[in-house]
């Protein structure tokens, strides 16, 4: 420290961490303008709004750091993931500290990693998450125990697996519930929310989910309102359907008195390119009178596991593995059934249990629903796929990259919302998702100009450019690499367990 700052010091506060002369993009949507940040342990302490980047900071920091010509935001959150098992497993996060990302919601799509009580290996789709020696959390307590535990590099917050309640209580998934199975789901989740978890989520387009009926969800989402859960859901289909299937998921959440996210929301299949107009017109219609919202990734092709109903010519199917036929992998379906010849269906049929990419939407809708105020930004990647959708480590940079800066098809502050404060809001995340002074210090400092997504369906494990560097907690968590030559590093792993309230 210079003189000159020593004697500064008995007039200026100091900080751990000074960020100076950053363009904030705060998360509330609002207009950008430029301030020194200052952080103390894992705390926004200071902003200090400034006319122009050189202005003296009314802040002394132990480590300085430039922000000049950068933007300043609210660590990502990423609302849809399947990270449950990895974020105790690989806790360093790559994939998703190298796309700003600072807070995690697990447990999406009616899987969850707790609490689950497996006998044999896990359903489908529940095997996305891992094996069964993944699932050792009876209890949502003991999975927060161990996120806790292992400390990985972002926060994590999750919800409860609809899918997961059945396969702790039912012999046979394929059937509805029975009255005393019902009894023994709600208690299970009453006792998951007590302990911290978010809400419930349904995955009713997947085989061992789809013979739920909407009572059996029902009873449930009741017993979410006294713990102010949220209800998310993948819709009973998201084809030819998908009006019926929004109208039962908005009647659910209305009659259990809870707020709805429908995740991914999209319209499958080429018959179906175009409907986005007619399903957001119902979405804004219906939120008119609950509070709702939506999650979007920023690409024209969902995946999954593969499945039998989705199976078509009209688009590409791109199979990412097979327990089955593993030699497979990497080839589409079609040229996978050519070379057996045999049908699509049959050749499908014998992959099982396999993944798959499916090109099924069309670039039209997924702007249109990317652009919808009421949609927030999810990945939906899945980590333990050996050839992942590209959406695993560039969703983020993506929208920031090529739908802001290059389609100009909202604005940056209104993209950073998006990612940030509307999602922080919806969850209930508290003192999360806007950069201001008393919230916890999750930000990401990111060149403009240079970010993008660089993960392809062809190369998918890509670290993005233009992240400059990420705090999770205070916590300096990931820098971009000074060079090609230089690895990625995470240097620290300061994530936490976000329980409800």
């Amino acid at each position: 420290m210079t003189a000159a700052e020593t004697g500064l010091q008995e007039k200026a506060h100091v900080c751990d961490v000074l960020i100076l002369g950053a363009k904030v993009v705060d998360g509330s949507g609002q207009d950008a303008y430029l301030a020194h940040v200052a952080i103390t342990a894992d705390k926004i302490v200071a902003i200090q709004k400034v006319s122009q980047v050189n202005e003296r900071p009314h802040y002394l920091g132990h480590r300085k750091v430039d922000g000049k010509g950068l933007v300043l935001a609210p660590g990502f959150i990423d609302v849809h993931t399947h990270d449950d098992t990895n974020v105790i497993r690989n806790p360093e996060m790559l994939p998703k500290v190298s796309q700003g990302i600072t807070t995690v919601i697990v447990g999406n799509c009616g899987i969850s990693a707790a609490p689950v009580r497996l006998t044999g290996a896990p359903p489908d789709p529940m095997n996305l998450l891992g094996e069964q020696a993944d699932f050792v959390y009876p209890e949502f307590a003991d999975y927060a125990a161990a996120v806790e535990a292992h400390s990985p590099a972002v926060n994590v917050a999750a919800l409860v697996g609809h899918t997961a309640l059945r396969n702790n209580v039912m012999n046979d998934l394929l059937r509805p519930a029975y009255k005393d199975e019902i009894i023994q789901m709600r208690q299970q989740l009453h006792q998951a929310m007590e302990q911290g978890a978010l809400g419930l989520s349904s995955g009713l387009a997947y085989y061992n989910a789809n013979a739920a009926p909407a009572e059996e969800v029902q009873a449930l989402v009741d017993c979410l309102r006294q713990h102010d859960g949220i209800y998310t859901t993948h819709l009973r289909t998201e084809f030819d359907e998908i009006i019926p299937a929004m109208n039962e998921a908005f009647d659910t959440a209305k009659q259990g008195q809870v707020p709805l996210v429908i995740s991914h929301l999209k319209c499958a299949g080429a018959g179906n390119w175009g409907r986005t107009t007619e399903t957001l017109a119902l979405f804004e219609h219906r939120a008119q009178h609950q509070h709702a919202a939506c999650d979007c990734y920023p690409y024209s092709a969902s995946s999954s596991t593969l499945d039998l109903n989705q199976v078509t010519d009209e688009f590409e199917i791109f199979i990412t593995w097979s327990e089955s036929e593993p030699s497979m992998a990497g080839q589409t379906l079609a040229s996978i059934a050519s070379q057996w010849q045999l049908p699509l269906l049959d050749a499908a049929k014998r992959l099982q249990p396999a993944g798959a990419v499916y090109h099924g939407l069309h670039p039209e809708d997924v702007k249109r629903v990317l652009a919808y105020p009421r949609t927030m930004v999810g990945s939906d990647g899945l980590p333990n796929d050996p050839h992942p959708h590209p959406r695993l480590w560039g969703a983020f940079p993506r929208v920031l990259g090529y739908y802001c800066r290059e389609l100009a098809l909202f604005s940056l502050p209104q993209a950073v919302h998006k990612m940030t404060g509307l999602s922080a809001q919806q969850f209930g995340l508290k003192k999360r998702g806007l950069v201001k002074e008393g919230y916890f210090a999750d930000l990401v400092l990111f060149d403009p100009d240079r970010i993008i997504d660089k993960a392809s369906f062809s190369e998918p494990k890509q670290v993005a450019s233009g992240i400059v560097a990420l705090y999770v907690n205070g916590q300096l968590t990931y820098q971009e690499a000074a060079s090609k030559d230089i690895s990625p590093q995470v240097t620290a792993r300061a994530g936490r367990m976000l329980r409800r309230k």
